[in-house]
């Protein structure tokens, strides 16, 4: 274990981009506001945590495999964390994992979230839930995120859009037959 003087410490969370120092005295020394120190010293409490999804059932394998990903990614980093996982629609917010991540971030619990991919945290609407993640304090780190240019980005959300519409024509499709089934 290493150890830091509060200096070192200070001159690491600027170097990284977690504080920003208020101002240079002639003599060279940083001075920094109290509010950012009070806030970095509260944020060092907080939690990671490895969010894990698939849709269902069928795909427990592939939930294993996200949580076993995000926990080694972390562990390479020397980050402790902890891992929710869901299994439910990404159309939606009716899982407990979600509400319980959600709830955390609120509480301003959580400092940084680890998701393999942006679709495993929801289809669609992901980005207002970094937008608020990030009003409490909280980034939302995806992994395996690699989209760099515009055209990659159109695509991609694109793609989200047209799963999002597939995936409620084949749940209302499901839902007819379930009716005319249980007519018959």
């Amino acid at each position: 274990m290493m150890l830091l003087s509060i200096g070192q410490a200070a001159r690491r969370w600027e170097s990284i981009g977690k504080m920003k120092s208020a101002l240079k005295t002639i003599g060279g020394h940083r001075r920094y506001a109290e509010h950012d120190v009070n806030a970095r010293l509260t944020k060092s409490k907080r939690i990671n945590i490895c969010y894990a999804r698939v849709s269902s059932h069928d795909q427990k394998s592939d939930l294993e495999t996200q949580v076993k990903f995000l926990e080694n990614h972390c562990a390479e980093r020397n980050i402790p964390a902890t891992t929710i996982q869901d299994l439910g629609s990404g159309l939606n917010f009716k899982k407990k994992g979600l509400n319980r991540l959600i709830s955390l971030i609120l509480n301003q619990k959580v400092d940084t979230v680890y998701v393999s991919n942006k679709d495993r945290l929801l289809r669609f609407g992901s980005e207002l839930l970094v937008t608020i993640a990030r009003h409490f304090g909280t980034t939302i780190h995806f992994v395996n995120d690699c989209v760099h240019t515009f055209e990659q980005a159109l695509a991609r959300d694109v793609l989200e859009i047209i799963t999002v519409f597939s995936a409620k024509l084949y749940g209302a499709r499901s839902h007819k037959k379930q009716q005319a089934l249980m007519a018959a």
